[in-house]
């Protein structure tokens, strides 16, 4: 019964209502401080995936940086006892989650780092659920390893696994990247490709050249040269007109 609550707590978090899954902290006496058992590491790794979209709600506010402080503590403390345990599951989670950690504070050397961590304990083992279910986030950083070329065969097969998982995610609208898309009878000549889509909904969210890099682990060369493809592609001239047709097409 205490894991399924858990996993509840997760999918509140994960949905964002942090309300609900605050509830279940505060229910469960669960603090980042606590003293760690293997009895209740599931219950603390929930504890740390709550503190992390406390976080990704508010990253500028003061009660959300002190929830990241607590998440990355906590994290290192419950990796650190989960290997010296032997319970390598839990190792991977833990992993996965301090590189999603560090992606959402644009951390973009320690978010490779960790993710590099937790493929090469998982890929022997050939683990693919644990990375395809964090969805977006871990595609935007399998993207960037596979960018660096960091263990291509690996990271090849999690992305190919992962288009399914991000398209059915709440926070992804519009087509799928490969789809042909109709503008007045018409479809485009090539579509966007998946990380095209992802720069354009960020200039849609305001975001500048430099926050997009930062935000999706890429150089500023490379953001400017995605820009330039997705305004061939929609045949406008400036952002503004970019985030407007992408609109019109049901890209955003």
């Amino acid at each position: 019964m205490g894991k399924l609550e858990a996993i509840k707590a997760r999918i509140w978090a994960a949905q964002g209502r942090l309300g609900d899954a605050r509830r279940w902290v505060q229910e469960q006496a669960l603090s980042a401080r606590d003293e760690l058992s293997y009895l209740r590491e599931f219950e603390h790794i929930t504890l740390a995936r709550v503190l992390v979209a406390e976080y990704k709600r508010d990253p500028g506010g003061e009660q959300a940086k002190r929830a990241m402080v607590d998440a990355v503590r906590l994290l290192e403390r419950l990796e650190y006892a989960a290997a010296a345990g032997g319970r390598m599951g839990s190792v991977i989670e833990i992993r996965v989650l301090q590189a999603l950690a560090h992606q959402e504070q644009g951390q973009f050397a320690p978010a490779l780092a960790a993710l590099q961590r937790a493929l090469a304990l998982a890929e022997p083992e050939g683990y693919v659920r644990i990375f395809v279910d964090e969805g977006p986030p871990m595609l935007s950083l399998l993207s960037a390893a596979a960018e660096q070329g960091l263990m291509p065969g690996y990271v090849g097969k999690l992305l190919a696994a992962l288009p399914a998982a991000a398209a059915a995610a709440p926070a992804r609208s519009g087509p799928t990247p490969t789809a042909p898309v109709q503008l007045l009878g018409q479809r485009l000549i090539e579509p966007l490709s998946a990380r095209e889509l992802e720069v354009l909904q960020l200039i849609a969210q305001g975001y500048s050249n430099d926050a997009i890099g930062a935000r999706l682990f890429l150089a500023l060369s490379t953001v400017k040269g995605h820009n330039r493809n997705i305004f061939e592609k929609l045949q406008v001239q400036s952002r503004t007109e970019a985030v407007a047709r992408g609109r019109e097409l049901g890209l955003l």
